[in-house]
């Protein structure tokens, strides 16, 4: 049965922050722009959007219902919607998924920490592009440095969670994700004023169709999937908070266009500052930590109160976007082990923190010290990454589709959408169908090209 007592989201205000807390975060701050890059600019953006609509949309409605409709965590939810079946397994999925992530990328969030003190004590002033590039190669390979820094990110997290989902979680996004929005709007504004940024303007809003290849399209299709944080249970388990009249498709559109934007606006930061100085932002994984500290140098080497400033900002708005994600990620294990192991949410909490530092200094490590140690050629930081992004995501949304599209009865799912039928829904057979046929394909596709066989 589900549990009618459950802690519920006290406004649609704070469902709709919360749910695209969960969603906003270094994948569309860091991960979009430098996809953006190396995809050709505007054109993938526009197919990105086609597939937010078509593949983003379907699959977050898809875990919303799951989250409502069973009013549990995310193993549980299974367990009360198909009970005594294998599909226990996806909610199981879903946890141990935000778990190894929530370990892996809490060491890159506690990275944002260092340079926004860097950035605090204008530490970037007068360095070179090759002193930015030695800088971050020594302090990730540092075997203490950063772990102070991710014990430091995961404990204002568990701090957000043992406070409950209304004084913690609620409360939280709506301090921070307007915090979040101000700061993205100042810092685009800023970006856009520079001299020649121009060409940054028009590589993001000028679409050449003529760049356009299958890579484009599977890789604008894997960053709507990742940008949405679907598969890993955080929608899930914060939907099982909503209320039984919050709007699912509504909230899903919401969070979409919020999630969207955030990234756009982050494309608005960093394209026209980086042509500005005449650095074409194709950089990869590199792009935040090494050549946008050094852009932000140049593009401000006049005014050097300002090139602090936007500094600054910069690093404050990228650790706020990560403490977004991990709170939901948190949440995820956090309600799974209070719940199905009935511990205090206090202690919940606290294995789940204590368990993400461990192996978070593991993956911290083996950027340096530990370097030698690898699995299949990867080193354990790397090995989380791929195993969760590329498998455990893809994978989950997969089954998820499979759900909510073959296994649930279509009476149930109409009932869940449309709030008992209190909703007009005509988007409905659309929606069972993109989340029959054309989502689980498009998902396929999408593992298939990162495990290197398209």
């Amino acid at each position: 049965m589900a549990n009618s007592n459950r802690a519920n989201f006290e406004s649609r205000i704070g469902v709709i922050l919360a749910s695209a807390g969960s969603a906003v975060g270094l994948g569309n701050i860091w991960r979009f722009p430098y996809e953006t890059g190396q995809h050709g600019g505007a054109a993938f953006i526009l197919i990105y959007l086609f597939c937010i609509i078509l593949l983003g949309m379907p699959v977050m409605i898809s875990e919303f219902l799951i989250g409502r409709r069973s009013r549990a965590n995310t193993a549980g939810a299974y367990q009360i919607l198909a009970p005594g079946t294998p599909w226990r397994w996806v909610g199981f999925l879903g946890v141990l998924t935000g778990f190894l992530i929530l370990s892996y990328y809490s060491v890159v969030a506690g990275w944002t920490l260092e340079f926004v003190m860097e950035a605090g004590v204008n530490g970037f002033a007068g360095k070179t592009p090759a002193d930015f590039a030695a800088a971050f190669a020594e302090f990730s390979k540092d075997p203490f440095r950063p772990l102070i820094w991710l014990a430091c990110f995961l404990l204002i997290t568990h701090f957000v969670v043992v406070r409950g989902v209304k004084k913690g979680i609620e409360k939280s996004a709506k301090m921070m994700m307007p915090m979040l929005f101000i700061l993205v709007l100042v810092l685009a504004g800023c970006s856009i004023s520079l001299p020649g940024a121009q060409a940054g303007l028009n590589f993001l809003l000028k679409p050449d169709f003529s760049k356009v290849t299958a890579d484009v399209i599977l890789g604008a299709m894997g960053q709507a999937f990742y940008s949405l944080s679907l598969g890993m249970g955080c929608l899930c388990t914060y939907a099982s908070y909503f209320s039984k009249d919050t709007n699912l498709a509504r909230t899903a559109f919401n969070v979409g266009a919020i999630d969207t934007l955030i990234a756009v606006l982050a494309g608005l930061i960093i394209f026209p500052a980086a042509f500005s100085v005449g650095i074409q932002p194709d950089t990869g994984p590199a792009l935040i930590f090494i050549t946008l500290p050094n852009v932000f140098q140049q593009a401000f080497h006049n005014l050097p109160v300002l090139s602090y400033i936007f500094s600054l900002m910069f690093y404050v708005l990228l650790a706020l976007a990560a403490l977004t994600s991990t709170i939901s990620m948190h949440e995820v294990v956090t309600a799974y082990l209070h719940e199905e192991f009935r511990l205090t949410r206090k202690k919940a909490a606290a294995f789940v923190t204590g368990g993400c530092f461990v192996l978070g200094v593991c993956c911290s490590l083996s950027l340096g010290v530990w370097s030698g140690f690898t699995v299949g050629g990867l080193t354990l930081f790397d090995l989380f990454d791929f195993v969760t992004a590329k498998i455990m995501l893809p994978f989950g949304g997969m089954l998820i589709c499979l759900f909510v599209g073959w296994y649930l009865d279509r009476k149930l799912v109409y009932s869940e959408v449309s709030n008992d039928g209190s909703l007009k829904v005509k988007f409905f057979k659309a929606y069972i169908f993109l989340i029959r046929y054309i989502a689980p394909v498009a998902i396929a596709l999408i593992f298939l090209k990162e495990m290197g066989n398209l």
